[in-house]
């Protein structure tokens, strides 16, 4: 458990070291339509999320909450990590806005990370919730799955 606890902290320490990274590097800022795209999606997305999945439900850290619940509603119904998601659209904005090497880099590194913990956070969500199998089976991870899902 103590591994776990250690493991998740680390996961975290990379994810926010990136984006702190990416937003503190140097740069030539402009704000192409694109970034102004990817940064809108990101504050949909993300404020969807937190409708669906109030802030004392879920968890920075991979470990799912104590008295938490399992959300597979609102944007869950179609990705299993929307969350992870939208701060990958922010980023990717941030690094559209900069056009630059090194934030590239950063984001690439950001979504490996983002792989790495949720990942983690699947194993420990299976063992929480037997149904999250299920809910894995129909859902991708950070994309929205198209088509028809069951309700």
């Amino acid at each position: 458990m103590r591994d776990t606890l250690n493991q998740g902290r680390l996961w975290v320490l990379a994810q926010f070291t990136l984006v702190a990274l990416m937003l503190a590097w140097p740069a030539h800022w402009r704000l192409p339509a694109a970034a102004l795209g990817l940064g809108l999606a990101a504050l949909a997305l993300g404020l969807w999320v937190l409708a669906w999945n109030r802030p004392g439900n879920f968890n920075i850290h991979p470990q799912p909450r104590q008295a938490g619940r399992l959300v597979t509603g609102g944007p869950y119904r179609r990705m299993r990590h929307p969350m992870y998601t939208s701060l990958l659209l922010l980023m990717a904005a941030v690094a559209v806005a900069a056009a630059d090497l090194p934030r590239l880099a950063a984001w690439v590194a950001l979504l490996l990370v983002l792989q790495g913990k949720s990942t983690m956070e699947e194993r420990l969500l299976l063992q929480r919730w037997p149904e999250y199998a299920a809910y894995r089976a129909r859902t991708w991870k950070f994309i929205p799955r198209p088509g028809r899902l069951d309700p």
